[in-house]
Parts: structure tokens; C-alpha cells; sequence
């Protein structure tokens, strides 16, 4: 998934995205270097991410 994908995804800002999905614990898929560098989510490993997020009510 591109960023602006994983970003509706998430329901969260591209700009949220950038700045805390490493601190946040997803994991990014570079492809090349640079300002032309192509930044992308695994769809399996988002949604994990998600279920991990779940906060349990009590």
C-alpha cells in the first residue's frame, strides 16, 4: 500500500503518517533513495498493526 492508501486506511493524515509510523511501530518498505524514494505498507502487516491497537473496554 502506497502512504495516502495506508493513510485513508488508518483514518489518519499523510503528514501523521510520516512522522510517527516508525515510533508507532508499523514497518515502512523503502524503494530507492533520496527525495524520489517510494515509501510502502504491507497490508497484512497494517492490519495486525491494527488489531495490536485495539483497546479493550471493562
Amino acid at each position: 500500500m502506497d502512504v495516502k492508501e495506508t493513510a485513508a486506511y488508518l483514518n489518519v493524515s499523510v503528514s501523521w503518517l510520516y512522522k510517527n509510523a516508525v515510533q508507532s511501530g508499523l514497518v515502512i518498505y523503502r524503494f530507492g533513495t533520496g527525495v524520489n524514494s517510494k515509501i510502502r505498507f504491507n497490508f497484512s502487516e497494517v492490519e495486525a498493526w491494527v488489531k495490536q491497537q485495539r483497546v479493550m473496554g471493562g
